[in-house]
């Protein structure tokens, strides 16, 4: 969290940054520049404004758009992020990148400024990093860098004569020719043949929906037809008609999240990031679970919007909840334990522990018996309400586990006979696919580049989608654990979703796109 000291430090950027405009001034007037030709680099009448809040709002941003959820989770209720004025649709993905690299070039251009306001036409031997641009040492040491460069320059120049000048002058341009069309050539060479091993990879036919004006952080087909859910961070749900045959192709139905204020519903301007489908008319259909931020996990009435129970059995905020039946659930949070509550009882059922980090995701299998979780402590463990320790332990990933999720196999499920499987999706950018009646690893899936922050299985289990931050949704064939197709998208990919028959993949992206993969095709 961005504190007022921290915030009044940005007075001395202030500082330089009229230092800087000054210096540039000086650069136009030798270069003969009248007054309003380069208004913008004129000093300003007003001073930059930079409050905490916008601060401490790119840096919210930047850790969810970075996987960092749980970070993200903790700065925004100690920062209070909820309760700021800003509008969070109208500031664009990697804003805070942006703006730091656009700090960075001006740092780059106030090295290359002498105090006579000449220009060093160079550039820096080595890239100034982000790290070095605050440090005044290497600052300093730099400009002094470059002003001895500008020195030999002008020595070189002048102790050349005119032919040595015109031969230099000669090999230089061919020797640049020569030397810019080996790099073009060789980087040309190497995109082209990236390209080609890409273009093999993309396979799957794709239709891109626009709309959402934000991330998506979140999609789910209807369990019966081709409607496609989406939940964003510009306040909104989107329904997807992706029904064959229907008029007018794809549609769109906009579910505004509002808040009463003055008597009229205003817009939110809170992200949308969990939402399903009524599969049935079952009693748990009716009910909704809510985690916040206080601890507490709370049971609502879905019909008649009021609080049926609260259970706050942990000591730190929860992370996932999951039923097991109509009135029992298991809930984890970053205290590292998991509880299994039932509706009317006042403590848990059972309470597991044994993960040593925060538990980010829990599953139980179709059957309801055994009890999947994940935490940022690299492990998977299986639970079972017979036992207070875990039955498996499962280590093989080297980073933090972010979710997991069963096949639709075993008793329960729709594939009785089918061996039962459990996918696991990791930081470390790999997919893993466990035998969890052997509690071994059968394949490990290493085609992702960057974080991994969703997996589903197809409806008949022969094929999982993994969905990562490097863009790309791969299909998997769960028994071979080859790579069946990929498709390559325009943004990070948050969640992934098999249709109910099986032929269609939807995928949510941070640019906010939602993409439709039709592996008939």
């Amino acid at each position: 969290m961005v504190s007022s000291q921290f915030a009044c430090s940005f007075v001395s950027c202030d500082a330089c940054f009229y230092a800087a405009q000054e210096k540039m001034a000086a650069v136009c007037r030798s270069r003969g520049d009248q007054p309003g030709e380069n208004e913008a680099l004129q000093p300003r009448g007003a001073k930059m404004s930079i409050t905490s809040d916008e601060v401490n709002f790119l840096v919210y941003r930047y850790l969810q758009e970075s996987g960092f959820s749980h970070s993200a989770f903790t700065f925004g209720i100690e920062s209070h992020i909820s309760q700021s004025n800003i509008n969070g649709t109208l500031v664009p993905p990697a804003a805070l990148i942006s703006i730091l690299q656009k700090g960075l070039q001006y740092v780059e251009a106030e090295i290359s400024i002498n105090e006579d306001g000449t220009v060093f036409d160079g550039r820096p031997i080595e890239s100034l990093s982000l790290v070095d641009a605050v440090m005044p040492d290497v600052v300093h040491t730099r400009q002094q860098a470059f002003r001895d460069q500008l020195a030999l320059q002008q020595q070189q120049q002048a102790n050349s004569s005119s032919n040595s000048s015109a031969a230099q002058s000669f090999a230089t341009k061919n020797g640049e020719t020569a030397v810019n069309g080996e790099e073009l050539g060789t980087h040309m060479l190497h995109n082209h043949l990236e390209a080609m091993e890409m273009d093999d990879e993309v396979q799957i036919p794709a239709t891109v929906l626009r709309g959402h004006e934000s991330e998506v952080f979140i999609c789910a087909w209807n369990p019966v037809t081709d409607l496609l859910a989406s939940g964003s961070g510009d306040s909104t749900a989107r329904i997807w008609n992706l029904i064959e045959n229907s008029s007018g192709g794809s549609t769109q139905l906009v579910l505004r999240h509002c808040i009463r204020e003055g008597g009229q519903d205003v817009p939110s301007n809170k992200d949308v990031t969990s939402l399903d489908w009524n599969v049935s008319r079952q009693l748990r259909d009716s009910y909704a679970t809510i985690t916040e931020g206080s601890n507490t996990t709370i049971i609502w009435d879905a019909q008649t919007g009021e609080a049926k129970q609260q259970f706050p059995f942990h000591s730190a905020p929860a992370l996932d909840v999951d039923w097991q039946n109509n009135s029992t659930f298991a809930s984890c949070s970053t205290d590292m334990c998991i509880h299994v509550c039932r509706l009317g009882s006042e403590r848990p059922l059972k309470t597991f522990q044994g993960h040593t980090n925060e538990v980010n995701a829990i599953k139980w299998d179709p059957s309801g018996m055994l009890l999947a979780s994940c935490s940022d402590d690299m492990t998977l463990k299986i639970w079972s309400m017979k036992q207070d320790s875990c039955v498996h332990n499962l280590e093989a990933h080297n980073k933090e586990i972010y979710t997991i999720k069963w096949s639709p196999a075993g008793s329960g499920s729709s594939n009785p006979n089918a061996n039962m499987l459990l996918a696991s999706a990791s930081f470390d950018s790999t997919v893993r696919l466990w035998d969890v009646e052997r509690g071994v690893c059968v394949h490990t899936l290493t085609k992702h580049q960057e974080p991994v922050y969703s997996v589903a299985f197809s409806p008949d289990g022969k094929f999982l989608a993994s969905g990562s931050f490097d863009k790309c949704v791969h299909i998997w064939d769960t028994l071979s654990g080859a790579l069946v197709n990929s498709y390559r998208g325009t943004g990070g990919i948050f969640e992934v979703c098999w249709n109910s028959v099986g032929d269609k993949v939807g995928a949510s992206a941070s640019d906010g796109s939602v993409c439709v993969l039709d592996l008939r095709k």
